[in-house]
C-alpha cells in the first residue's frame, strides 16, 4: 500500500473513533436513534475494512486468535530485541546471544516451529542413543516465501561437577549429536535416514547447539517432497564410571520437566526466508531522534504519530513491539522554497508557477525518507514469526 493510502486509512479510522458525538449533534432529535444505528453499522464495517487492509499489508489472511497454549521461544524474542536495537538501547551490549548474521543476511522473515509431540517416536527405553524422530508442521509457510536457511536448535545442559571425574581426559565426557532427515514413513520402528549435520560436544557447557537442516527443509517446502520429520541421535563416545545422567534436552519423555520449563527448552526448528517484498533483516541500533525546528513553525516538517496496537486490540497476537512511532508529514510549502524543506527541482518550479497561477497547486508536504520496523507476532496457526516491514516509519519530510 502506498503511503497516501495508508494515511487515508488512518484518517478514516480517526473519523470512526472520534466522529460519533459530532455526527450525532447534526441529527434532528426525531431521527437521531435511527441515524445513530446506521452510523454505528457503517463504522463497524469501516473498521472491518480498515483491519482487513492492515492484515493484508502484514501478509495475513485473517486476524490471529492465539490460544492460551501458544509459546514464544526465547530465541526469537532475543533475535527481535537484538535485531531491532532494543538490547543496545537498554545497555545490554554484551548479551550472551549469537546473532545469526549469515542466516539473516538474505531473510526478512524468521519462523519458529516446535515439533508435534503426539507424533514423536519414543524409544522403548531411556537411552538417548536410539534416534528420536520429530515431525515439524511447516504448512503455515506461504508458497511465495523462499527459504534460504533452516536450523534445528537443541539445548544441552552442563552436568554437575559432582558427577564427573576431575582427572578424566581424552574422550571421556564427549557426546556426538547427529541430525538426520527421515526419508520414509517409519515401519516397525525402523527409520530410513540421511545425515544432515553432526557435532562433537563436551558435557561441561550449558548452551544451545544449532544444526543446519536447510537441505531437508528446502526439499519439503520448495520441491514439495514428503515431510517425514527429523531424527536426533545422541551418542556418548566413552562413558566415565563416575558419570551419571544425560544432559541434552531432546524429549519430554527422556527428561520429565514442568511445562513452563519444557516449553523453553524443547527442540526448535527455525526457518529464515524471504517473501520478495522488503529488505532483509539487519542488526541495527536505535536511531536517535532527528532535531526539528520550533513547534510553532508551520512549514513542512515531521510530526509525532504513535500507533498503539493495544488501542485496536491487537496486543494479544503482536508480541513486540507494543506500538511504534510512525510519524507523519504536515505543513506548508511556501514560496520561495527554502533549502531545509528538502525540495526537488520540480517542486521548486511548481511552487514558482503557483505564485503567479493559483490554478496550479502548491507542492505537497510528503515523506521523503521511510524506514522499516520489525514485528514479532503469532500467526493464524500459533506459530511465532519475526518479520521486517518496509516503509513503516517516516524519517524525513519534504516538499514534492
Amino acid at each position: 500500500m502506498i503511503p497516501g493510502n495508508r494515511m487515508l486509512m488512518v484518517i478514516l479510522l480517526c473519523q470512526v473513533l472520534l466522529g460519533e458525538s459530532s455526527y450525532a449533534s447534526l441529527i434532528p432529535e426525531e431521527g437521531k436513534k435511527k441515524a445513530t444505528a446506521l452510523h454505528l453499522a457503517q463504522s463497524h464495517e469501516l473498521l472491518r475494512d480498515f483491519e482487513a487492509t492492515l492484515l493484508h499489508m502484514f501478509g495475513l489472511q485473517r486476524r490471529p486468535r492465539p490460544s492460551h497454549s501458544a509459546v514464544i521461544p526465547q530465541y526469537l524474542l532475543d533475535l527481535y530485541r537484538l535485531q531491532s536495537g532494543e538490547l543496545e538501547e537498554a545497555g545490554a551490549q554484551h548479551v550472551s546471544f549469537d546473532y545469526p548474521e549469515r542466516s539473516t543476511s538474505r531473510a526478512n522473515t524468521v519462523r519458529g516451529f516446535h515439533h508435534e509431540e503426539p507424533l514423536e517416536d519414543l524409544p522403548s527405553d531411556d537411552s538417548q542413543e536410539t534416534p528420536l524422530r520429530f515431525v515439524f508442521n511447516l504448512s503455515s509457510i506461504p508458497e511465495d516465501e523462499l527459504i534460504s536457511t533452516a536450523e534445528l536448535r537443541i539445548y544441552r545442559q552442563q552436568i554437575d561437577d559432582a558427577f564427573l571425574d576431575p582427572d578424566q581426559t581424552g574422550d571421556h565426557g564427549l557426546h556426538r549429536i547427529n541430525i538426520y532427515e527421515v526419508l520414509k514413513a517409519p515401519r516397525a520402528g525402523q527409520l530410513i535416514t540421511q545425515l544432515l549435520d553432526t557435532r562433537l560436544v563436551r558435557h561441561n557447557t550449558t548452551k544451545w547447539e544449532s544444526f543446519d537442516v536447510s537441505p531437508a527443509v528446502l526439499r519439503w517446502t520448495q520441491e514439495k517432497r514428503s515431510n517425514h520429520g527429523l531424527a536426533v541421535e545422541i551418542v556418548q563416545i566413552k562413558r566415565s564410571p563416575s558419570q551419571k545422567g544425560q544432559h541434552v534436552r531432546v524429549s519430554r519423555s527422556v527428561h520429565p520437566l514442568p511445562d513452563e520449563e519444557w516449553n523453553q527448552l524443547r527442540p526448535l526448528l527455525v526457518t529464515f526466508g524471504h517473501d520478495g517484498k522488503s529488505h532483509p533483516l539487519t542488526r541495527r541500533t536505535k536511531r536517535s531522534p532527528k532535531q526539528r525546528g520550533r513547534k510553532r513553525n508551520r512549514n513542512c516538517r515531521r510530526h509525532a504519530l504513535y500507533v498503539d496496537f493495544s488501542d485496536v486490540g491487537w496486543n494479544d497476537w503482536i508480541v513486540a513491539p507494543p506500538g511504534y512511532q510512525a510519524y507523519y508529514c504536515h505543513g506548508e510549502c511556501p514560496f520561495p522554497l527554502a533549502d531545509h524543506l528538502n525540495s526537488t527541482n520540480h517542486a521548486i518550479v511548481q511552487t514558482l508557477v503557483n505564485s503567479v497561477n493559483t490554478n496550479i497547486p502548491k507542492a505537497c508536504c510528503v515523506p521523503t525518507e521511510l524506514s522499516a520496523i520489525s514485528m514479532l507476532y503469532l500467526d493464524e496457526t500459533d506459530r511465532v514469526v519475526l518479520k521486517n516491514y518496509q516503509e513503516m516509519v517516516v524519517e524525513g519530510c519534504g516538499c514534492r
